[in-house]
């Protein structure tokens, strides 16, 4: 079913809670790494995930098909992470490299990470960014989005998300370099 036909059947009342559980069926597993990727910590995202959802369900009868479907669910997530991450850091009055090093922890004791010790120190590189450039590069190394779609997710335009990338990636080379980890 493609999402126009989902929207449909969820501004029927008499199905819209079967479009619903199609819809949580067909992204919630996207969603929630998304999610992952940013706040690390699995009982988080999947809180975050739930919350995600509870909005989506709350705001879909309301969405214009402006956007793609997903598109909008990103935009949903992606807020509900920079929220959750700025709420973690005001709540505990934690300097940033402090929330780092949490989550630097969590990925050591993650199975987020799968890969070998060269995925663990780009995880641990990427926890050093700011949370809107981690979230920018992760949507474009990791999910392989296309600039324009992350212009849509983020609301920024084309050109700065350029240059976030860019900048990450250069952040990432250096932590590299200073870690001696690889040498570019």
């Amino acid at each position: 079913m493609n999402d126009k036909e989902l929207i449909e059947k969820f501004n029927n009342p008499d199905s819209r809670n079967y479009a619903f559980n199609l819809l949580v069926r067909q992204y919630q597993q996207k969603v929630y790494w998304h999610i992952r990727k940013m706040v690390i910590d699995h009982d988080d995202a999947n809180d975050l995930t739930q919350e995600t959802f509870i909005k989506v369900w709350r705001g879909l009868e309301n969405f214009k098909g402006d956007s793609q479907l997903y598109t909008w669910l990103y935009r949903i997530a992606t807020n509900e992470c920079l929220n959750f991450l700025a709420k973690k850091k005001r709540r505990f009055f934690l300097p940033i490299n402090d929330i780092t090093e949490e989550l630097s922890n969590k990925i050591e004791d993650s199975n987020l990470v799968s890969g070998d010790d060269i995925q663990l120190k780009l995880q641990k590189a990427l926890l050093t960014l700011p949370d809107k450039q981690r979230l920018v590069f992760n949507m474009k190394y990791f999910d392989e989005m296309k600039y324009e779609e992350i212009a849509d997710i983020t609301g920024t335009s084309v050109g700065a998300l350029k240059a976030s990338y860019h900048l990450a990636v250069k952040k990432i080379e250096q932590y590299f370099h200073d870690n001696e980890i690889i040498q570019f």
